[in-house]
């Protein structure tokens, strides 16, 4: 699994973005723009400005049709609530935090070259570290959230840095069919990686509504943008958007003016949940009313604590277990941990909550696993 060092040492890496004269927190990843005036959570999108300047910058998303999670300006999570809460909580968790203990580094080795492709019904998935993961099944292979960027930031040198190398070399990626990618936040849409991407495999890109434009504007053409619920068809292998409860953002003036879901991707063995980033919700039982029981569901462990402030919009490993029987999952394997640190739980706490929320439900482990990364597991 590699081994931790406090050396602090970080891998250059060719970001693509712009550097600016920003400052970023590396441990809340707060963005100070010209912090004299004000500064910005990169996480919650919360501003810390004068009253004037935020009248001055306060915009909107533009009028749209209304559904049950768009009110024709912003996006919303079904239950109404789950963004993240008012400022003041956001002050409270920033003063008040107890952050629990991260490596400055873990040393690591690549995982083995993935197939090709796989076929004849077969399916096996690899993580590649926080929420990257490859899926190959039907012919096809399927790359979700992929993140190859040391930073989780809006600037190339600033702000949350992973501790643990991707699991996989870039070019050690089979061919890229499509790409899915969950919301537009910076740990999940890394358009340094789409670039790359786009450059060398030049995949179909699958993001929910309002997310399309934030590709295009970089070059990206070849994407399809959808709704809750909403399919496009992948080569044979049909993709959905479903919910999550989740919110957006990825800068002073947008937030929730895209949509945020997860995946299913209808294989000929069963349906595959890729959850994206979420809290708990009933949107697990719908997606298991309209798909069926999951072959294997793909959900998020980490980023939980403290629980007052994550719960709207990250599971803990209790939820994620919970999310695993709605789903009605033969497996399901752990995302969203272990690379970046986002919340205050600690770089291991995780796996072990996870353990131990499969043993007060009298779960084997191998029914939600914890992957290694860059090693692939086949799935009945």
């Amino acid at each position: 699994m590699g081994i931790e060092s406090s050396s602090g040492a970080r891998r250059d890496t060719e970001s693509g973005r712009h550097t600016l004269p920003f400052s970023v927190c590396s441990v809340c990843s707060v963005v100070k723009l010209f912090p004299s005036t004000f500064s910005v959570c990169s996480v919650c999108s919360v501003v810390k400005i004068s009253l004037p300047l935020l009248f001055f910058l306060c915009a909107c998303a533009g009028p749209g049709r209304r559904t049950d999670h768009f009110d024709g300006r912003r996006f919303h999570n079904y239950e109404g609530e789950g963004r993240h809460t008012g400022t003041a909580k956001v002050f409270k968790w920033l003063f008040t935090r107890e952050r629990r203990p991260w490596p400055d580094q873990i040393l690591s080795t690549y995982g083995p070259k993935p197939p090709s492709t796989v076929a004849n019904g077969h399916l096996r998935v690899t993580f590649v570290g926080h929420s990257t993961v490859l899926l190959q099944a039907d012919g096809r292979n399927i790359l979700f959230d992929p993140v190859w960027s040391e930073r989780v930031s809006p600037v190339s040198f600033a702000g949350p840095a992973r501790v643990l190398p991707p699991g996989l070399r870039f070019e050690d990626l089979p061919p890229i069919h499509v790409v899915a990618v969950s919301h537009d936040h910076y740990d999940h849409m890394d358009l340094a990686t789409l670039l790359r991407l786009k450059k060398m495999h030049n995949p179909l890109f699958v993001v929910p509504l309002g997310c399309k434009k934030r590709l295009t504007d970089e070059g990206i053409r070849r994407v399809i943008e959808l709704d809750w619920w909403k399919k496009t068809d992948a080569g044979g292998l049909p993709v959905h958007v479903v919910p999550a409860r989740h919110f957006s953002g990825r800068s002073l003036t947008d937030r929730d003016s895209t949509l945020w879901g997860g995946f299913v991707v209808q294989t000929r063995g069963g349906p595959v949940l890729y959850a994206g980033d979420t809290g708990y919700g009933r949107h697990f039982r719908q997606i298991r009313a309209r798909f069926g029981p999951m072959r294997l569901s793909v959900l998020p462990i980490g980023a939980y604590l403290p629980r007052w402030f994550m719960r709207p919009v990250h599971m803990d490993p209790a939820d994620a277990v919970q999310a695993h029987l709605d789903l009605g999952s033969r497996r399901s394997m752990a995302m969203h941990f272990g690379t970046f640190p986002l919340a205050d739980e600690g770089r291991l706490d995780p796996p072990r909550d996870l353990a131990a929320a499969l043993a007060a439900r009298g779960l084997a482990p191998t029914a939600f696993f914890v992957p290694e990364e860059g090693f692939g597991t086949d799935v009945p």
